[in-house]
């Protein structure tokens, strides 16, 4: 089973898509991919993440504030756990840090959310999607100290070292990988995904974002993650085949709600 663990379909532009959603969600199961993970950035957001979820059988959800939304208004734990409950939630995030653009003013802000998540999550026993950039040392540690290794989670859109993959998957948690291991200037990302263990993996889109080679520079879609599949299959020099049917094993592993 091909699946799509990462997208953001409330953020498609679909004005000029004939069908809309329904179109591309149709596009992506002709091309094999049979469940897609709607992920939650905003308090915003989540009516609409919901609703879709709610509206297609193969979409399930997550809910959580993204790092870079978090001056917008955090929540607390209670309500990250209210909002847990919806049927189709089943993972809280996207949270984690993001300091790629140096507003050092929201680095404490950033992570008080990501301990907040860390805590709720530990509380309902489901697994976080945590989103990290240039932040590697603050995430591993705050994961380290906040999170339930039971339960774990997902780095997403893995553009990390190999130290912090390692690091990571010491404390349970999947590494998902996106269209980024397709650019060209992505080798470091690729040695990086030759040595984590099949049984670690994960594949997603983002969603429209990082449309994977050869269609850089569109919108990407959910379809599009088989283009990732393959890529990533060929870099482990494994079967398209058996690399679907490890990831989608890890997707339920994690994502145990998903599987019921």
């Amino acid at each position: 089973m091909l699946i799509d663990s990462h997208c953001h379909l409330d953020h498609l532009e679909l004005d000029d898509r004939p069908g809309g959603l329904d179109a591309v969600l149709a596009a992506a199961r002709e091309r094999g991919v049979e469940r897609f993970l709607c992920v939650g950035t905003s308090a915003d957001n989540r009516t609409e993440v919901l609703g879709i979820a709610d509206r297609y059988a193969d979409v399930v959800a997550s809910v959580g504030i993204h790092p870079l939304n978090v001056e917008r208004g955090p929540v607390g734990e209670a309500e990250l756990l209210a909002w847990a409950r919806h049927p189709a939630v089943v993972a809280l995030g996207e949270t984690g840090l993001d300091y790629h653009y140096g507003d050092s003013a929201s680095q404490p802000l950033q992570r008080q959310s990501f301990i907040t998540h860390l805590q709720a999550a530990a509380a309902a026993s489901l697994p976080l999607i945590v989103h990290t950039r240039e932040a590697r040392r603050d995430t591993l540690e705050l994961i380290a100290e906040y999170g339930n290794q039971a339960c774990a989670g997902v780095l997403h859109c893995f553009t990390e070292d190999w130290a912090t993959a390692a690091r990571a998957m010491d404390m349970n948690y999947l590494i998902s990988i996106s269209g980024i291991v397709t650019f060209r200037n992505a080798s470091a990302l690729r040695d990086v995904v030759r040595r984590i263990p099949l049984e670690r993996l994960m594949l997603e889109t983002d969603s429209p974002y990082l449309a994977p080679v050869p269609h850089r520079g569109k919108a990407n879609e959910p379809q599009y993650v088989r283009e990732v599949a393959e890529f990533v299959a060929d870099l482990k020099g494994v079967s398209y085949t058996e690399l679907v049917a490890r990831t989608a094993q890890n997707f339920f592993r994690l994502f145990r709600r998903a599987a019921a």
